[in-house]
């Protein structure tokens, strides 16, 4: 029996970064409408639980330099509601999470 792809096995997730991240110029000016005080983020998405997603970024496996340097926590009150989703759908959030929270006035990297 052929195997069945697992077409709802995507997240998106957000990760909490230090404040230092604001010291890069490149993620300053990614976030030219930064509000003091609101929190910076790295928004992604990926096959994998956000969890591990996460450990990854930190051991500098496939990491973002963002996450690798400044990754704090991950934000699941943020971004749980909407996983788990195909891929397109993961990929669109990502951008559509991202703009939203840039909206709110926090500073964002996204992937």
């Amino acid at each position: 029996m052929p195997r069945r792809p697992r077409a709802h096995h995507y997240h998106v997730y957000v990760v909490e970064l230090d404040d230092r991240v604001w010291n890069h110029a490149r993620f300053r000016a990614a976030n030219p409408a930064y509000q003091l005080g609101k929190p910076f983020v790295y928004v992604g998405m990926t096959g994998l639980d956000p969890d591990i997603r996460f450990d990854k970024h930190k051991a500098g496996i496939q990491a973002n330099r963002y996450v690798q340097e400044h990754g704090l926590r991950l934000l699941p009150q943020v971004y749980e509601v909407y996983n788990p989703m195909p891929y397109e759908g993961a990929k669109e959030m990502e951008v559509e999470l991202a703009i939203g929270l840039r909206e709110k006035g926090w500073g964002v990297w996204q992937a």
